[in-house]
Formats: C-alpha cells, sequence, structure tokens
C-alpha cells in the first residue's frame, strides 16, 4: 500500500492560452514558473505547493488530448498525485493486485521538480498521474 501525501498538479487543455494565463496569473496570484516553447504548448503555474498546468490544444502537447474543450467537452488532461515514498517496484506491486496496468515509470517536471511517475486510468478512463515523492 501507498500514502497520498498531496496533489502535485493538474493539467487543463485549452484554446485560449492567453486568457487563461491572465485569469490564473492576475485574478488567483499564481506566476509563471517554468515554460516550454511554443510548438511544445506547456505553461506551469505555481499555485501554493502545487502547479496548474496549461497546455494549448493546437500545440504539439494539446493535440494529443484531442479537440478544444467546449461547454460539454472536458479540458483537464489529468491529474497528479504525489504519493510518499515507496519503491518502484512495491508501486507497480500494488496496482498490479487489482488489475491496474502501472505501465513504466518516467522523469517528469511536477510541483517539487523533476521526480519518477507513471499514468494509470481510473474505472471512468480519467488519466491519474502517480508521482513519487522526492
Amino acid at each position: 500500500m501507498f500514502e497520498i501525501a498531496n496533489i502535485d498538479h493538474l493539467v487543463l487543455r485549452t484554446d485560449n492560452i492567453e486568457k487563461m494565463l491572465q485569469f490564473y496569473t492576475q485574478v488567483l496570484g499564481c506566476h509563471v514558473e517554468r515554460e516550454t516553447p511554443r510548438e511544445t504548448g506547456l505553461i506551469q503555474l505555481r499555485a501554493g505547493s502545487s502547479l496548474i498546468d496549461l497546455v494549448a490544444t493546437d500545440s504539439r502537447l494539446g493535440r494529443i488530448g484531442g479537440g478544444p474543450p467546449t461547454k460539454t467537452e472536458n479540458n483537464m488532461d489529468h491529474f497528479c498525485l504525489q504519493i510518499k515514498n515507496i519503491s518502484e517496484e512495491k508501486l507497480l506491486d500494488h496496482l498490479a493486485k487489482f488489475g491496474v496496468d502501472g505501465g513504466g515509470f518516467s522523469s517528469r517536471y511536477g510541483a517539487q521538480g523533476l521526480g519518477n511517475s507513471l499514468y494509470i486510468n481510473d474505472p471512468d478512463e480519467n488519466i491519474v498521474e502517480l508521482r513519487i515523492q522526492l
């Protein structure tokens, strides 16, 4: 078993990157922590100890998730749970006990910097990233 420490980040897909950036920085007080080149399409905003990632739907990352969000189509790509320190093998074994395919780990940037994580799907096919706490 493992223990969740907190929410690391969530990823919002948008075809209104400038308005979203303005809302989250000016209205909510987040600040830009990290930005990839425009063709990649990711802006990471600091929100306390977590991150809010904005992904432009017309970018390389955004196109992976399909078309732009609408009032009836979701715009959340995935959310990430930071879990307390556990070995990758133990985490994969735990997931396997429940028939959850953990795939493989990759190094990704999150609220605590670079770290190893993997993606799983919940029963409704929502994507959940599990990130081992540093």
